[in-house]
């Protein structure tokens, strides 16, 4: 890995703190002009700063930790402005039962498009800031000197003059008494000790030696197991169900309705449970989509391609007229039809939650990506008020977005454990319930025709995607006229959340929305990664259409773009792109710009005898600011994993209305003799924020198959790429 670092200062102002022990404090956080009427409503408040008197220095998180280490990251970044000594941190998530009753002191616990740290760095900050002055502050007031004349570094303040010190905790319960600074000032970026270090994970300990507990493993007294089985069928239902025929069975308590669409048994063991579930005569209502395959939705998809009616994501000049014209003289119409499948989030945790139902209060204990949305389902399937639930979040077992907008599995739980009152029931789907129950990466296709002039220069191209709205289906509200914008993500130059990164003088690219019965979700990357492949394909394709470079051919596109080429340049000088290649082996790259980082792949792979081998991959990211580079260079590596594994082998496929790929034996992911080596280059420019866990994932799968068309000459435009003669 390697790393350079480029850095600015903020200033802010902040105000409203309160006390609750030792020392704590939080911020409401005044937006600017440009906030949004529903962020006004939801003011963004930072997280709470607990020093207790034996130093310990407790940071409240309560963005999720699912294994991209968002928790750390963010507690880095507290204790750099707090000064206090990082070898007594330790962190905690408040519920968000207490967020609502506190006025949503502590803000959006929504933890997906990587998002954790770059929506919350602000705030959190402050809060360290302002807690660290506020101690200076009293152990000021204890010695009767003025606070300027104090610092405070490793949890211990120093008077200057006098060369006195104290602890942290000898001062916190005086600190928290106090008025909280109307204004602080944060540190410049380059300063930092602990923040933008490579320091070691607060949660890796707990998890080598066990003592990390997940919501699989959870265990309460006097808890029961549930296990949960729906109508495999999208849009089916509950028929009928003969409980009588398993409440004999051992450890059976109860059988019941979930809701329209399953049923559930619960037993004193999760294993009684299931097996009994196994055995329950069960009859489904499959509804209207009982005989939906995937050859019709790609029928569906194929008409979108060329249908008259589109939203427009992006245009200027006018590439249609253009197009029109034909090839120019001495130049060329390059056109190529690409396909995405359905892919599923298949986290190792699979969906469980455990609730404790009372005509008086629920409580529910789950892994979860937005604790507060968990809370809203909670209170509902539990006919209660809100402020008679609580929801206590745990770290995942793998989140990918499926456990931040669906929150099913919370509902199916308070559902069960209402029927059961008094008793705390821990429900957790099988491997085959999560497969066929989830919410799933959309599929689509993308039709793109290219103008190349007589010096082989791009002069016009129409991108025409064809499929699913997520949106649509999950949050219609974010819909902006009938369009959904995330379709565009990476496309477009007015998208916060990803910019093309070319110049080209006639460029449209729209969405043919066709929406199957399928139930979409945001998928770790979401519509970036197809969007990548459609794009720095067809670059691709295009640059071997001019007889130029590929390398060559992006930078001639690229020269208003600085960020977008840095690391693209830096992903190529990483592989030696301009050093001979090796024989029979092939170079392919691969650019694009999301979750507000820059991101770009370099990778050299060979084909013997129809199997495919990616010896080397190259990543470089400019994600603003670098809280923790060993953290970026793992989440990199991982999402690597994650997008190859899609490259290769992800596919759902539907037959009867339902998925076909109910397991790891037919979902199959990236094996360790798979896996190429993986270099990092960050290259953290400074002056924004970026996200880190989910932009390299597009990039993998472009990479790599324009890497195969160097190495062998031939293009693969579906994936995976295990149905075709690939090995």
């Amino acid at each position: 890995m390697t790393i350079a670092q480029s850095v600015s200062r903020r200033n802010f102002l902040a105000g409203s703190a309160a006390a609750l022990g030792g020392l704590s404090l939080g911020f409401h956080i005044p937006f600017g002009a440009t906030a949004t009427a529903q962020e006004a409503a939801s003011p963004e408040i930072n997280a709470w700063v607990v020093v207790k008197p034996d130093d310990t220095v407790v940071i409240r998180i309560v963005r999720s930790e699912m294994g991209q280490g968002t928790l750390t990251g963010l507690a880095q970044l507290v204790a750099e402005e707090l000064e206090c000594d990082w070898s007594k941190v330790t962190t905690e998530y408040p519920p968000p039962g207490r967020n609502l009753a506190r006025n949503r002191v502590w803000g959006s616990y929504s933890t997906g498009g990587s998002r954790g740290i770059r929506d919350s760095h602000d705030y959190v900050r402050k809060g360290g800031a302002a807690a660290r002055q506020m101690l200076i502050a009293a152990a000021a007031q204890q010695w009767n000197v003025p606070a300027g004349e104090c610092t405070a570094a490793s949890s211990v303040i120093t008077h200057g003059p006098s060369g006195r010190t104290v602890t942290f905790g000898k001062v916190a319960d005086a600190a928290g008494r106090l008025t909280p600074p109307a204004e602080v000032t944060l540190k410049d970026p380059k300063d930092w000790k602990i923040a933008g270090k490579p320091l070691p994970r607060l949660d890796t300990v707990d998890k080598l030696t066990g003592k990390q507990v997940y919501g699989a493993d959870l265990k309460l007294p006097g808890m029961l197991n549930a296990a949960v089985k729906a109508c495999p069928v999208f849009g089916g239902k509950l028929a009928s169900f003969d409980a009588a025929a398993v409440e004999k069975m051992p450890g059976v308590k109860k059988v019941v309705k979930v809701d329209d669409t399953a049923v559930a048994v619960i037993a004193d063991t999760w294993w009684h449970a299931k097996t009994a579930l196994d055995a329950l005569p069960v009859t489904w209502d499959e509804g209207p989509n009982k005989d939906l395959s995937s050859a019709a939705i790609a029928d569906m998809l194929r008409e979108g391609l060329d249908a008259r009616e589109a939203f427009v994501g992006q245009s200027r000049g006018d590439a249609r007229v253009e197009l029109a014209k034909g090839a120019p003289t001495g130049g060329k119409i390059v056109t190529a039809t690409y396909a995405y499948p359905y892919q599923n989030h298949a986290t190792m945790e699979p969906m469980n939650a455990t609730a404790l139902w009372t005509p008086e209060k629920c409580e529910v204990w789950v892994p979860t990506q937005n604790g507060e949305s968990s809370l809203a389902v909670a209170a509902e399937a539990a006919g209660l008020p809100v402020a008679k639930c609580e929801v206590y979040k745990i770290h995942l077992g793998g989140g990918f977005g499926r456990r931040g907008n669906f929150q099913d599995y919370v509902r199916q739980a308070v559902s069960i454990a209402r029927q059961i009152p008094g008793t705390p029931v821990k429900l957790l789907w099988t491997r085959e319930e999560d497969m066929l129950h989830g919410a799933y990466h959309p599929t689509t296709q993308a039709k793109l025709t290219g103008t190349l002039d007589a010096q082989g220069n791009l002069t016009a191209l129409h991108m025409r995607i064809s499929g699913q709205s997520i949106l649509a289906a999950v949050r219609p509200e974010g819909m902006q006229g009938g369009m959904d914008p995330v379709v565009f993500q990476g496309l477009t130059e007015k998208a916060p959340e990803g910019h093309l990164g070319y110049t080209v003088p006639n460029l449209l690219i729209d969405h043919a929305m066709r929406n199957p019965p399928i139930p979409p979700g945001f998928w770790r990357g979401v519509n970036l990664n197809q969007n990548a492949i459609y794009v720095e394909s067809f670059m691709d394709e295009l640059a071997a259409a001019a007889g130029v470079d590929p390398l060559e051919f992006r930078r001639k596109l690229m020269a208003n773009h600085p960020k977008h080429l840095a690391v693209l340049e830096a992903a190529a000088k990483g592989l030696g792109w301009e050093t001979p290649v090796p024989q029979g082996r092939g170079r392919g790259l691969a650019q694009i710009m999301g979750f507000g980082s820059y991101v770009a792949a370099a990778a050299e792979v060979s084909v013997t005898d129809g199997r495919l081998k990616i010896h080397r991959i190259v990543a470089a990211t400019d994600p603003g600011h670098a809280v923790n580079p060993a953290q970026i260079e793992r989440q990199v590596e991982g999402s690597f994993v994650y997008g190859l594994s899609a490259c290769l082998h992800g596919e759902c496929t539907v037959k009867g209305g339902r998925m076909e790929q109910e397991n790891f034996d037919t979902y199959e992911v990236l094996r360790m003799d798979e896996m190429p080596a993986v270099e990092t280059v960050i290259i953290p420019s400074g002056g924004f924020w970026g996200g880190v866990g989910e932009p390299t994932i597009a990039v993998a799968a472009p990479a790599v198959l324009n890497a195969i068309f160097a190495a062998t000459g031939k293009r693969y435009r579906t994936l995976p790429l295990k149905n075709h003669e690939l090995s």
